[in-house]
């Protein structure tokens, strides 16, 4: 699909559709078809394939081709199923306006259009409407990373409560629920790294191209840049998080298991004497004591059972029980 929007005072709107494309200052091209690529291509701007995008080299990356740069950053996002996934989103940034290439829906891509005019830079320049889309992307990170937090929050005080049953299927949903959380605070820390990149690559570029404000751009950027540093120190502190979380589970775990098995150990010697017991009586000797003893039965099942007795007081006494 192929959205294109242009300035519309402070803000941003869509273009109409009688309008020729190159009257587009953004123009967003999601899983784009062959003949919107040719009809962005017709604007002097290459556009890259998926394949392009996913090359790990950052020269394959992070590029400038004459006037036009192209910065690639791995964003989270949801595919056309609904699955959430990390995916690369192309930048293209021209003198005349911002094109961009993805293949999933990172969320920002939709809701920054409409609240162009409350971000800091105005999208009256490519750089403008790059900027505040970026900006909306960290904000989006930064929502990201907070319901994470709640989410581990959530999960801590269910390992660490003290009147928690702590059931194996408590603590395998914990388990459960910690993994989907780190999971998507890989998400939200490749996303930060590689926009980190994008911005320093940017600032470098931007005095190249016509028309940029200068001055209160870079210090948007920096701020942005602020704002990125200072999440990644929350994604590394979330990342020990879930760290914490997931050694004190597994002990849990081990606890509870340490305590079945210490159980079944004490049930097993409760019957070794009765066993010994039984093993010498059951012997077919001819001369054994109390072989023809009328009260013979019902002297070993005694002895079986005080045997019993006897080795369950002592793991009483030792507190094993």
């Amino acid at each position: 699909m192929l959205y294109a929007h242009k300035t519309f005072g402070s803000s941003l709107g869509p273009l109409a559709v009688n309008e020729p494309l190159d009257r587009a200052i953004w123009i967003d091209l999601y899983r784009p078809l062959d003949s919107q690529v040719a009809l962005v291509e017709a604007l002097d701007v290459k556009v890259p394939t998926l394949a392009d995008m996913e090359e790990i080299e950052m020269s394959n990356r992070i590029y400038r081709q004459g006037d036009v740069s192209y910065m690639t950053a791995v964003l989270p996002g949801q595919l056309p199923d609904g699955k959430s996934t990390a995916m690369p989103v192309t930048f293209i940034l021209t003198p005349d306006r911002l094109v961009t290439v993805r293949h999933h829906a990172p969320r920002p891509f939709y809701t920054y259009p409409p609240r162009a005019g409350l971000a800091p830079t105005d999208p009256d320049c490519p750089d403008g409407v790059f900027l505040g889309l970026v900006d909306d992307i960290v904000a989006y990170l930064a929502d990201m990373s907070e319901g994470a937090g709640y989410a581990l929050e959530e999960v801590s005080a269910d390992v660490f409560s003290p009147t928690s049953q702590r059931r194996s299927a408590q603590l395998e949903r914990a388990l459960q629920r910690t993994g989907a959380q780190a999971e998507v605070m890989s998400r939200v820390r490749l996303g930060l790294l590689s926009l980190g990149r994008v911005l320093a690559f940017h600032n470098l570029m931007m005095a190249g191209h016509p028309g940029h404000k200068g001055t209160p751009l870079r210090q948007n950027s920096k701020a942005i840049m602020r704002d990125i540093q200072s999440l990644e120190v929350h994604a590394d502190f979330l990342s020990t998080r879930v760290q914490l979380i997931v050694d004190a589970t597994m002990g849990m775990i081990n606890l509870a298991q340490n305590s079945t098995m210490r159980i079944l150990s004490v049930v097993t010697a409760l019957f070794l004497p009765p066993t010994l017991i039984a093993s010498i009586y059951g012997m077919n000797f001819d001369h054994m004591p109390e072989l023809h003893w009328r009260y013979g039965f019902v002297w070993a099942l005694g002895l079986m059972v005080a045997s019993a007795a006897g080795t369950w007081i002592l793991a009483r006494l030792m507190k094993w029980l």
